[in-house]
């Protein structure tokens, strides 16, 4: 299977993945707000059914409601969080392909040794993923080129070499879609964290600064707010900056896999 042929194989699959976030974000945002304010902000979670009142003793619904306005853009960074997470997992699960990426490897290297580039490409239709597909295109190259009387030794190799770079060029954009929103959110998740921090102390503030006695409601959701946006912000940069950082690992081994095959590829002509 050619290049042309992976693309338009995988054609109505990168639409989808091109609206994927879109949707995700759109949902992740929507569902946040519902949930602020049907489920978080139920009258039966607070005292007397008063949502501007306190929350019932040891409900932690009411509590996160007190969180404010923060809340619901925190929970939707969440969702976002894993949805992307849940879709990478999936992604990079397929592009791995059926088997052990390095024993495929192995296999691969052990089979061009023997002079069995066929059985070579048979491995690669077997494994599938990402790995294996850069592997077969540069196996075809190798058979065209091997018999190109017009071409010595280093134009093989170096035309092996390019069909490497361009097959894994093709690759790696679909591997690394969406991390970048896994990065942006494990900075703005905290930053907006620390928003709600500030804006929960500021209404915590006011309300010892009040003449008389201190609203003691408007104290306690001053603090509530500040304390619960921060464990939003931190919990969800937290997952962020995990996923990503496990995410970017899987990507390099694939990476690392392609370069060596493909450098044993291009090594057969060089010792004929």
């Amino acid at each position: 299977m050619s290049q042309n042929a992976n693309v338009k194989q995988s054609g109505g699959g990168s639409s989808f993945s091109s609206m994927f976030p879109v949707l995700l974000i759109i949902a992740s945002v929507v569902t946040g707000f519902l949930v602020f304010n049907y489920i978080l902000g139920d009258p039966s979670n607070f005292e007397n059914g008063d949502p501007n009142g306190h929350p019932k003793v040891g409900n932690y619904l009411g509590m996160m409601y007190k969180g404010g306005i923060m809340v619901p853009i925190l929970m939707s960074c969440f969702m976002i969080t894993i949805g992307i997470t849940i879709e990478r997992l999936l992604t990079l699960a397929v592009a791995g392909g059926k088997g052990n990426s390095n024993n495929f490897v192995r296999k691969v290297k052990d089979l061009l040794k023997g002079g069995n580039i066929d059985s070579a490409i048979s491995e690669c239709d077997k494994q599938k993923g990402s790995v294996a597909n850069v592997i077969r295109e540069a196996l075809g190259k190798y058979k065209i080129v091997d018999k190109d009387a017009s071409l010595d030794r280093d134009q093989k190799v170096a035309a092996v070499q390019k069909e490497v770079e361009e097959s894994t060029s093709l690759e790696l954009p679909m591997l690394e879609k969406n991390l970048v929103i896994l990065s942006t959110l494990a900075s703005v998740s905290t930053l907006l964290g620390l928003l709600g921090t500030v804006t929960g102390m500021i209404r915590a503030f006011s309300a010892i600064a009040t003449a008389g006695a201190p609203d003691a409601v408007a104290l306690s959701s001053g603090i509530s707010e500040a304390l619960i946006n921060t464990a939003l912000g931190i919990g969800t940069s937290a997952i962020a900056v995990i996923m990503y950082n496990v995410f970017t690992t899987k990507i390099d081994k694939m990476t690392y896999s392609i370069d060596e095959a493909g450098y044993s590829i291009a090594q057969n002509f060089a010792i004929k």
